[in-house]
């Protein structure tokens, strides 16, 4: 992945999804927008502190600077779980989708900017380039524990007949296992999932453990049939970027949030 402008809106973007020219993808950083401190300065959470003037004149910011107009940039209310939006028809209006609680949405739909917000969690998005469906999924560990990225995959595979082999996935900046330490009920948690939980946790002592949460996502992508070739992740730590990202441990919950973005190309 590597840093890119467009607009006034610097971004972290997904080479892989790049190189295929079907989507405008990305993943925010915290820069060139409108929003004081704390929430300095692109902060894209609704369910912030922040005045929802400056949280919308961000969103619109964001949209503007891949043609899209802010009408069509469709969030949800996520609630770290694993149900998903799909959106598979034109529709006049989609404001009404930001009170529905889930926590992905999967589409075919050109033109329509779909985005989940994170200031610690894992954005993940997905593109099928030859059916042409995106999903962008939101991904902290209680969402990893129930396999959000799986379903999305699931998803795409059963609605729209995508096969696993065709399907890039990205996994954007999150907090890394250098700043992400987590107890006991959630390593229970993982392992009553199923889930190999050693795999990526590393015993931090005294009952906790450094949790790798985009190498969870990642190991899950792969059982869901996805190449290991084809899955892009970040290696920014969301909590060690300062400059870069907002993060909701680091700040102590007074923070703004990221956004993980993909919008299909029209033909």
């Amino acid at each position: 992945m590597e840093i890119r402008k467009c607009g006034r809106v610097h971004y972290v973007a997904s080479k892989l999804f790049a190189a295929r020219g079907v989507s405008e993808q990305g993943f925010t950083t915290r820069h060139e927008g409108v929003s004081r401190p704390p929430y300095n300065s692109l902060n894209l959470g609704l369910s912030t502190l922040d005045s929802s003037h400056n949280v919308e004149g961000n969103r619109s910011i964001l949209a503007r600077a891949f043609g899209a107009r802010v009408e069509t940039l469709v969030t949800v209310t996520q609630v770290h779980g694993n149900d998903l939006l799909l959106l598979d028809q034109p529709n006049p209006d989609f404001s009404h989708f930001l009170k529905l609680e889930c926590d992905g949405i999967v589409t075919n739909q050109p033109g329509i900017m779909v985005g989940i917000c994170v200031a610690d969690c894992a954005p993940v998005l997905l593109l099928d380039p030859v059916r042409r469906i995106a999903a962008a999924l939101h991904a902290g560990w209680k969402g990893t524990v129930t396999g959000i990225a799986q379903k999305g995959v699931e998803a795409m595979v059963n609605l729209f007949d995508s096969r696993p082999r065709d399907i890039l996935a990205a996994i954007g900046p999150t907090i890394g296992s250098c700043c992400y330490e987590v107890d006991e009920p959630v390593a229970d948690a993982f392992r009553r999932s199923g889930q190999d939980f050693e795999s990526f946790a590393e015993p931090a002592g005294n009952g906790k453990w450094r949790l790798d949460l985009a190498g969870a996502n990642r190991q899950q992508l792969i059982r869901a049939g996805i190449a290991g070739e084809n899955i892009e992740v970040s290696t920014l730590c969301v909590s060690c970027e300062k400059d870069l990202f907002f993060s909701y441990r680091r700040d102590k919950g007074e923070t703004g949030r990221q956004m993980g973005f993909i919008m299909l190309n029209r033909q």
